[in-house]
């Protein structure tokens, strides 16, 4: 349970750092990298920004994918002792199954009596 709570947590914090890449880009070209100027000489140059924020954001999007399929795999199972899963079904002693029951014999019922049908709405009696 504590391994899936911290792969839970890692998954929280590569999306954030994710969707905060993603937002620095400008899909036209600009982006962080525009605000260094259009010198190319400058401490990191445009083009090197640019790259270095498409393999983050690969970078991030293949650790995403690699964390999701670790979660998927270590999800706590209910009803299961070590992570084995449950095969037998316990049976109770005192359980009745379909084919125990009695046979029920037949009630006689009585047979109904005939009601005086009810007088019909407007006629006087």
């Amino acid at each position: 349970m504590g391994f899936y709570i911290f792969i839970s947590v890692l998954i929280l914090i590569v999306c954030v750092l994710l969707g905060l890449i993603v937002l620095i880009q400008n899909p036209k070209g600009g982006g962080l990298s525009s605000t260094f100027g259009g010198q190319g000489n400058q401490i990191m140059g445009v083009r090197k920004t640019a790259d270095f924020l498409e393999k983050g954001t690969w970078g991030l999007s293949i650790v995403l994918l690699f964390l999701s399929l670790i979660a998927a795999y270590s999800i706590p199972k209910q009803g299961s002792n070590n992570g084995t899963p449950q095969t037998e079904l316990s049976v109770d002693q005192n359980m009745v199954l379909p084919t125990q029951l009695p046979t029920a014999t037949p009630v006689p019922v009585a047979p109904a009596q005939e009601e005086a049908p009810a007088a019909e709405p407007g006629t006087n009696e």
